[in-house]
């Protein structure tokens, strides 16, 4: 097995191997949210009925954001404990565990397709579609639901190639999948007409062509960890701690839907469809915010596991000191930009006067404080990194359930423009949960680095 590329991990200088590995993972996940965002450029742009059907499509986020969380379950909390295998020297443990986590893959693929066939209808209204919204909701997620098996594989394995250091061959995978939706997306919209469905269609074939390009490379001579038969039994001792790790990913994510119903449901009453729709551009460029941060922390992530698992203390510290420089300077530029120019970011995806004018003031209420929230995706990162599965849930937990779903409802009691109380709900929250994981992870990091200086003595 040839592992010099996971040797790196150990060896090469931090900032040098931060910049190898987190630059094609912060270009996969751009590319990753132009291959989510294409499809609401497009249909917000379709004549007559482009306000409506992006509205339509926005409602199907939450659905969407479920499939998406159970990739991340398996693939975000298995892929660490893989990295954090092989710095301890021990692949067969690492292949187990990718062998297992492709097994749940499928299964999970299943489940969720036979579920979402039958009750997507009723999930959509609940959701916050509206009798104006709900066919071009049921069009976008009818065919969506059949490509679950390959949004699953993709997500999931992806993440396993990234956790071994191969960050150009993961780009790779995110690339190739993007270019075929912008490709089929005009194609299937415009030229044959198809509207909603065919974005939904372009999104599927897209995903399936990156589940082939993976499951090419990780069962290829390139690869260090390999899918092999006889690691696809599950294991409880191997599977679940890499659930119990990925449960803070899984709930960052698929609380995204509670929160995409909490927000739709306050939104619809308060204000409409308009505002519904507002909310669809609002989560699309908060999406651009974290997806880059994203793209850092999984470019870390294989360093300080890797390094976490060697007991090498000095190279985990330095790697997060980095780490959290890069993410405040995102965050906080991405902050600027979205206060002084916020109907640039609208105008990508629909140029309605009224639309424009109804979430430029929303946007700025929602992502006010979000200059802090580099340090928030940073730390928490960072202690699934570490395998510190208790802390990351806790940290998930806090912001979503605990303060943002609560703080939907209660900000309209006490507030006059019911409206952007709910906007308004969302950097509260945010401002407490940073104050809180800040906290947490300086006494946590703390205390895990000088047990590890101790036994590495």
């Amino acid at each position: 097995m040839n592992d010099n590329q996971t040797q790196s991990l150990g060896k090469e200088p931090i900032g040098k191997l931060l910049l190898k590995l987190s630059a094609p993972a912060i270009a996969a996940q751009l590319v990753n949210l132009l291959y989510n965002l294409v499809d609401r450029m497009y249909i917000g742009h379709i004549q007559n009925i482009g306000k409506l059907a992006l509205t339509g499509v926005g409602v199907c986020l939450p659905l969407i954001m479920i499939i998406s969380a159970f990739a991340a379950l398996v693939g975000m909390g298995a892929a660490p404990r893989a990295s954090i295998f092989l710095g301890k020297g021990d692949a067969e443990s690492a292949e187990k565990t990718l062998g297992n986590s492709f097994s749940l893959l499928i299964i999970l693929s299943i489940t969720l397709t036979l579920i979402f066939t039958f009750f997507s209808r009723d999930m959509l209204l609940i959701f916050g579609a509206s009798e104006n919204t709900i066919s071009y909701s049921m069009d976008y997620m009818t065919i969506y639901s059949l490509g679950t098996i390959f949004v699953q594989l993709t997500l999931g394995l992806n993440a396993f190639i990234s956790a071994q250091g191969f960050a150009k061959t993961s780009m790779t995978t995110v690339l190739i999948g993007a270019i075929c939706n912008i490709i089929l997306d005009p194609i299937f919209i415009f030229g044959f007409n198809m509207g909603v469905k065919g974005a939904a269609l372009a999104t599927i074939i897209s995903q399936a062509v990156s589940m082939v390009w993976i499951l090419k490379f990780l069962t290829g001579s390139k690869t260090v960890l390999k899918i092999k038969k006889e690691n696809m039994r599950l294991k409880k001792d191997i599977i679940l701690p890499c659930i119990a790790l990925g449960l803070s990913p899984f709930i960052m994510q698929s609380t995204e839907s509670l929160i995409a119903i909490s927000f739709n449901s306050s939104l619809l009453k308060y204000g409409g469809d308009i505002a519904v729709g507002t909310m669809t551009i609002l989560t699309s460029v908060t999406q651009f915010s974290m997806l880059p941060l994203m793209g850092l922390t999984q470019g870390s992530q294989p360093i300080i596991s890797y390094n976490y698992g060697a007991k090498n203390a000095e190279r985990v510290k330095k790697t997060f000191k980095l780490l959290i420089i890069c993410c405040l300077t995102f965050s906080t530029t991405l902050w600027a930009l979205s206060m002084g120019f916020p109907d640039v970011f609208i105008k990508i995806f629909n140029n309605d006067p009224e639309l424009v004018a109804f979430a430029t003031p929303a946007l700025r209420i929602y992502m006010a404080v979000s200059c802090v929230f580099g340090a928030q995706v940073a730390c928490q990162q960072t202690f699934i990194a570490l395998g510190n599965a208790k802390s990351s849930l806790f940290l998930a937990i806090l912001r979503k359930i605990i303060l943002l779903i609560p703080l939907i409802f209660i900000l309209p009691l006490f507030i006059e423009n019911k409206t952007n109380a709910v906007f308004l709900a969302e950097p509260v929250a945010d401002l407490i949960a940073v104050s809180c994981t800040v906290i947490l992870f300086t006494v946590q990091f703390r205390r895990n680095m000088a047990a590890l200086e101790h036994k590495h003595n």
